[in-house]
């Protein structure tokens, strides 16, 4: 059994514009740019992760277009692998969850095709073992 099914905490997504809720818990951007129209003060930002996000190289390449997903998310994936940011990423991700929700907030339009889909489902499963 893995950590992630003995946390009582759930690991959500949610676009930067929707409305924040209690439910939301621990809050972080995982996107390279601010999202527009969105005020510091009604995101509720409480960490911004900008370092776990794709290159502007691949996300440039992807342009959210639902034909280049499998090669964006290999390619993405390459990228969390090498990239040391990532176990950090996590463990600040695993802490959080022991204690409250944590929500992945992004900008993206498309709730199925985009980089945060892949890293929640990285973090997943890159959680430390009991």
């Amino acid at each position: 059994m893995t950590a992630k099914n003995k946390l009582k905490n759930k690991l959500n997504m949610k676009r930067a514009y929707d409305a924040v809720s209690e439910d939301d818990g621990f809050r972080i951007l995982v996107d390279r740019l601010w999202p527009r129209g969105v005020s510091k003060e009604r995101a509720l930002i409480d960490l911004w992760a900008k370092e776990v996000t794709p290159s502007t190289e691949i996300r440039e390449e992807f342009h959210h277009d639902s034909d280049f997903f499998p090669t964006f998310k290999k390619e993405y994936l390459a990228e969390l692998n090498n990239n040391p940011a990532v176990p950090p990423f996590i463990q600040t991700v695993y802490e959080h969850l022991e204690k409250e929700n944590v929500t992945f907030v992004y900008a993206a339009k498309d709730p199925v095709y985009n980089h945060v889909v892949i890293l929640k489902e990285y973090v997943e499963n890159h959680f430390p073992r009991n």
